[in-house]
């Protein structure tokens, strides 16, 4: 039997044989809150008959946090000066879950041809309990997010419907906004890099072209990260965490440098979004998903809702930034010297987030120069943003929108 969402959540999917739109039951103890009584007002499609799936594009698992330790907390606890700046220990597994992508598109009513991509949560037998509450957290947080009396923001996938099949499967259909993420720009934009580097000097003898081309790379770089950022400010003033993003987690609807001008970046991959409206946090309801966030907060003295919310937004603060990092560094180099896991330890481990140092120790790598060129546009700018993003005190950290009228963001460095 699938798990309830959390008090603030709708109903998850129910639809069995003949489905019956009971995505937002009129009977849920839920729908009958004044807080989230609104939410039933969504209208997402529930009829599995009001879908054709295609063929399987893709799969992926999750990365699963299986323990924790932090620093002492207390007035009696005592820090070198090494200690402090560090991170806190987790080990890291791969989750259960495992995720199956399918293409697809609306069969029958108003949006009739609009093409999909079922994202496919395994039922309890595959997936365990885990799975139904990720995915009733998704279709929770997504309907709570497009139920805004401001209207859907085009920063973030837009969810259609869904159904549920008879093995328990969950099916979220979710609107074809691009088949590509941000991690899929980062991987052919170093495979360019090299295949640039590969033809030696015949490759550079039109030195315009090259100053073009890095120009046009700085430029889609920098739209991709302000798109993210923007997703992720829409999401916080609307009391939603994040807590996934990174590379994969956002969509584009083009890859191809020149078409800046139309890129509008998306965030999915909501299973892990939180809630921090001061009602819950002043209720203590936590659930499996988020229980690593609030311990993470409790070590970082961070007990009152007031600052347990500060850490959970600076917390997804602190993960734009490893991803700012990576945009930074992976489409300027070549494939293989610089990757996600690569650059985490680099700063985290090698550096304890000491930019600077961090900065010095790229200046002596050939490889890594034309990203050390980027993040020094407008006298550094870009280290001094993600100096920011990644301070080791998390209420030192800016919120999302000073991240955006940042000048490196802004594009004012170009």
């Amino acid at each position: 039997m699938m798990l309830l969402p959390p008090p603030d959540c709708l109903s998850s999917l129910r639809l069995v044989h003949r489905p019956t739109p009971l995505l937002f039951p009129s009977n849920s103890g839920f729908a009958t809150r004044t807080r989230t009584s609104r939410l039933c007002k969504a209208s997402l499609i529930t009829n599995s008959d009001s879908f054709e799936v295609g063929r399987l594009i893709g799969s992926y698992g999750f990365m699963n946090v299986t323990s924790y330790s932090g620093f002492p907390s207390g007035a009696d606890a005592e820090f070198s000066s090494g200690d402090m700046g560090q991170l806190r220990v987790q080990d890291v597994g791969e989750g259960s879950v495992k995720i199956r992508l399918y293409d697809g598109r609306v069969s029958q009513g108003p949006l009739r041809g609009t093409p999909v991509v079922f994202k496919v949560y395994p039922g309890q037998r595959a997936g365990g309990s885990e799975a139904d509450m990720m995915a009733a957290n998704e279709l929770n947080t997504h309907a709570y997010l497009q139920s805004s009396s401001k209207g859907v923001y085009q920063n973030l996938l837009i969810l259609l419907g869904g159904f549920e099949t008879v093995t328990g499967e969950q099916w979220l259909a979710f609107r074809n906004d691009g088949k590509y993420s941000a991690a899929d720009y980062g991987k052919i934009a170093s495979e360019k890099v090299s295949n640039i580097r590969a033809m030696g000097e015949s490759a550079s003898w039109n030195r315009f072209e090259e100053e073009e081309r890095i120009k046009r790379r700085r430029n889609f770089v920098i739209k991709l990260f302000q798109g993210a950022m923007k997703g992720l400010a829409y999401m916080h003033e609307r009391d939603r965490l994040h807590q996934s993003i990174g590379p994969s987690s956002i969509v584009l609807n083009t890859i191809a440098e020149r078409e800046a001008v139309y890129l509008v970046p998306r965030l999915r991959d909501l299973a892990f979004s939180v809630d921090i409206r001061y009602s819950f946090l002043d209720e203590n309801l936590v659930s499996s998903l988020s229980e690593g966030l609030w311990r993470r907060a409790s070590s970082s003295g961070a007990f009152t809702p007031m600052d347990k919310r500060v850490f959970g937004i600076a917390d997804d603060i602190y993960e734009a930034g490893l991803l700012f990092a990576y945009l930074a560094f992976v489409p300027f180099c070549e494939a293989g010297a610089m990757d996600s896991l690569s650059l985490q330890r680099l700063l985290e481990s090698t550096f304890k987030l000491d930019i600077e140092a961090t900065r010095e120790y790229c200046l002596a790598d050939d490889r890594l120069l034309d990203a050390v060129k980027f993040l020094d546009l407008g006298d550094g700018a870009g280290w001094e943003l993600l100096q920011a993003m990644l301070n080791p005190d998390f209420r030192k950290r800016p919120i999302a929108e000073a991240v955006l009228n940042h000048r490196f963001v802004t594009g004012a460095v170009l």
